[in-house]
């Protein structure tokens, strides 16, 4: 008895420890689970705004750190706009990571707007926020107090230079750059070298240098007898050629002696006869150590040198003073001289500046096309106009935006009496340059009933006036055109001979008007220009381009 209720004991024990075991699993299974489950929530700071004014959008995603989290990027909260994305703020605590990812939002247009559910990736599955309301309204204008006024018209201002100054600029520096190359290679006082300073010296005081340079040289320690004696006979052969004005260098020993003494006989040089023994033996000497390869004794080198020297201050000693005629006629050839000297310095500075201009005009030319140099040098009209500074403006109501090279002016236009019961209002702006042969014009009509505009009605108005001005052979066409923000209209074009301002001559030129419009308004472009001139063809597609209409009043 006792053991059968010991063992009912053990077995309630058994369960007791199974079923608290079970209790554990699952609620340790479960903390695990909600501690990898992640969250997400969102908020905004306000979900009423201002035109233009900026709301804060938060997302708090609490994950693993281990977790992979990928944020909404771009402009995905269309229809609001995002202004910015601010960086992600992170709080770790413990195993577990807060994530705040903050977004700038905006819009510009008033109503009720949807802010959609953005998608957050974690780990590669999509977790999505909660869609909003937002509210933008518009900022209120007091009209009581403040009164309204019309639009200004457009007035006629002269025409800025503010460009000017950089082409200036550019010339400027580019003639600096040129004259500063001809100073520096041309006429620059150039550092003379050793060697150019020792060519320069008179030939007295250059032999006299030179003797010096050859006692530190070591052609006698080396015992290069050749070299010293030959340096030795030139220096002095090269000073008898340049002070003496006798042949030296290519005579012969006998042959330099024998006209030392007939300059000597001739009075020409006041040298003593044991001056000249001296030196043909000096030249005799010199001879044997070159050709014979004889080796005289070091000290007879040295002596033999020293008299070269005397032999060279008798030499000097020995010429005659020039006379008064000679004088004169060597500073005129002194004179003759540097004005050699100055043109062929300004004849390099010219084909110097002349190789610079035909180096450059060859790289625009290979590089620009020998056309659009030329128009550039020449100022070809309408070249003029596409390279100068556009404008940007609205003309007209309701408003026609686009981009000209200049701007275009208000004309006076008259609504004829008995087209005032349907037009209320007649807009008309234009350019005209009859030099390049171009017109751009515009015109806004509103109506005084909101009627659709008769736009064949029109256009045939606008030939007619081309064929009562002299235009002939006119073609058309019609397609639709559409402006850079969608608005369709009709696009009417064509070619034909159109006469020059102030002649009889007809040329054969291009026209495009464009048409737009709806109830009780109606908006018109009209462009011509010359056929086959590119530039204004490059200025007709560039104003295309920028186009923009109002689609109602």
């Amino acid at each position: 008895m006792w053991i059968k209720s010991y063992e009912l004991r053990v077995r309630r024990y058994r369960a007791i420890m199974l079923h608290c075991i079970v209790l554990c699993s699952l609620f340790f299974s479960f903390y695990g689970f909600t501690q990898a489950s992640p969250k997400v929530s969102s908020e905004v700071d306000t979900t009423f705004i201002k035109i233009g004014d900026q709301l804060h959008f938060k997302v708090i995603v609490e994950v693993d750190s281990t977790d992979m989290v990928i944020f909404p990027e771009g402009q995905t909260f269309s229809p609001l706009e995002t202004v910015e994305a601010y960086a992600t703020d992170t709080t770790r605590k413990k195993d577990r990571i807060t994530l705040l990812k903050t977004y700038a939002l905006t819009q510009f247009d008033s109503g009720s707007y949807k802010l959609p559910a953005q998608r957050i990736e974690i780990n590669g599955k999509g977790f999505f926020t909660d869609s909003l309301r937002i509210d933008v309204a518009t900022v209120p204008v007091d009209t009581l107090a403040q009164k309204m006024y019309d639009i200004k018209p457009l007035i006629q201002v002269n025409k800025s230079n503010s460009g000017l100054w950089k082409i200036l600029l550019l010339i400027l520096c580019i003639l600096a750059v040129i004259a500063g190359l001809i100073y520096w290679f041309v006429f620059r006082k150039k550092p003379l070298t050793d060697e150019e300073k020792e060519a320069l010296l008179p030939p007295y005081d250059r032999a006299l240098l030179e003797l010096k340079k050859l006692d530190n040289s070591k052609y006698l320690i080396q015992d290069e007898y050749k070299q010293y004696y030959s340096e030795l006979t030139d220096i002095v052969r090269s000073y008898l050629e340049e002070d003496v004005n006798v042949s030296a260098l290519e005579s012969t020993t006998d042959e330099l002696i024998t006209k030392l003494e007939m300059m000597k006989d001739a009075g020409e040089l006041e040298l003593d006869n044991d001056t000249i023994k001296q030196f043909k033996s000096i030249l005799q000497t010199a001879d044997l150590v070159k050709f014979a390869k004889s080796k005289p004794p070091t000290t007879v080198a040295k002596q033999n040198r020293k008299a070269v020297e005397q032999i060279v201050v008798k030499t000097h000693e020995a010429i005659p003073e020039p006379t008064l005629e000679e004088l004169m006629a060597q500073e005129e050839y002194q004179e003759e001289l540097a004005r050699k000297q100055q043109r062929k310095k300004w004849l390099i500075a010219g084909v110097s500046a002349l190789g610079i201009i035909f180096i450059s005009v060859i790289t625009f030319v290979s590089y620009y096309g020998a056309a659009k140099v030329w128009d550039t040098v020449t100022g070809h009209p309408t070249k003029k106009l596409l390279d100068s500074e556009w404008v940007a403006s609205s003309y007209g109501y309701p408003p026609i935006n686009l981009e000209t090279p200049e701007v275009l002016i208000r004309q006076e236009i008259k609504i004829p009496a008995d087209a005032k019961a349907n037009i209320k209002e007649l807009q008309s702006f234009i350019f005209r340059d009859d030099k390049a042969l171009l017109t751009l014009a515009t015109t806004s009509t509103t109506f005084t009933q909101p009627a659709e505009p008769e736009f064949e009605k029109t256009i045939e108005q606008l030939l007619q006036n081309f064929e009562d001005k002299g235009a002939k052979n006119i073609i058309t066409k019609q397609d639709e055109f559409v402006t850079v923000t969608g608005v369709k209209g009709i696009k009417t074009f064509g070619s034909g001979k159109f006469k020059i301002p102030d002649s009889q001559e007809l040329i054969k030129g291009k026209y495009m008007i464009l048409s737009f419009g709806g109830k009780g308004f109606q908006q018109q472009i009209l462009l011509t220009w010359q056929d086959g001139d590119d530039y204004a063809q490059e200025i007709i597609d560039r104003i295309l381009t920028t186009v923009e209409v109002k689609t109602e009043v």
